[in-house]
């Protein structure tokens, strides 16, 4: 599969499928591309399904920590952008992709979030409150430099559902050694460096958009969905029954199948 050079950054990128309408899908924070593969297949007569390594993540270039990764996720995304598609993201990946649609919403024939994070969209509410209480254990690991424990606090809140010592030692060991690209999300995640909710950017999104979450994940998630949704002028909200965080990866049927309902209302 490529691997060039897309605005200033070596990035990995695959397709899947072979329907008639071209698709884009963004990965989760310490993802790659390949998560998206059980979703795809279910999907392969519909979309040709376009996936890319974030900066830092799977076989795209490291990430070099200067200037603001969401800027540099967003810009990434719009280049595989070529006439209209159906944009999809997972969590880091869904805030990309609402940057995406913000700057570019001619583009964009239907948008799909999944479990979006963008923590700033619940400030205020006691979720918000929640939510610091349910990361201190991570923050106070990032502090000390205790990469493992920071990991294994990561992973138990946003993974699978797996117990982080029954996980492959490799799976670890990629775990801990991304772990400080959490931490460089953090502007585009709770101060919304994006300006994602300024006032009338949600608002002008006029294609129709689904919002898709887990009924296990945390607490936060529910409360951004209904925070981000009650601004869009053409919006679904659907909950995977006994899905985590990880839902496109433990659930890609039921995920599939309502990226296909919201691929019929485009």
């Amino acid at each position: 599969m490529p691997l060039e050079d897309r605005v200033g950054h070596s990035t990995y990128w695959e397709t899947f499928g072979h329907g008639a309408r071209p698709a884009l899908a963004i990965h989760c924070s310490l993802a790659h591309s390949g998560a998206w593969s059980g979703v795809a297949g279910r999907l392969a007569d519909r979309i040709t399904l376009t996936a890319f390594d974030l900066p830092g993540h799977g076989r795209s270039g490291d990430w070099s920590g200067e200037g603001d990764g969401l800027t540099r996720a967003t810009e990434i995304a719009a280049s595989f952008v070529q006439g209209r598609v159906d944009l999809i993201g997972h969590s880091f990946g869904a805030v990309v992709a609402l940057r995406l649609a913000i700057a570019a919403r001619e583009a964009i024939r239907t948008l799909t979030l999944i479990e979006p994070v963008l923590f700033a969209a619940a400030m205020g509410d006691p979720e918000w409150d929640n939510h610091l209480k349910e990361t201190a254990e991570f923050g106070r690991a990032m502090a000390e430099a205790d990469r493992n424990a920071a990991a294994a606090a990561f992973t138990d809140l946003w993974g699978t559902g797996v117990d982080w010592q029954k996980l492959n030692e490799e799976s670890r060991r990629e775990v801990t050694a991304r772990i400080h690209l959490i931490t460089a999300t953090h502007p585009a995640l709770f101060e919304d460096s994006g300006g994602i909710l300024a006032p009338g950017a949600l608002e002008r999104l006029d294609m129709p958009v689904l919002l898709i979450r887990g009924d296990r994940s945390p607490s936060i998630v529910e409360r951004i969905a209904e925070n981000i949704a009650a601004r869009l002028p053409d919006v679904g909200i659907a909950t995977v029954p006994g899905a985590g965080h990880m839902v496109p990866v433990t659930h890609p049927h039921e995920t599939a199948g309502l990226i296909g309902v919201n691929l019929d209302r485009g």
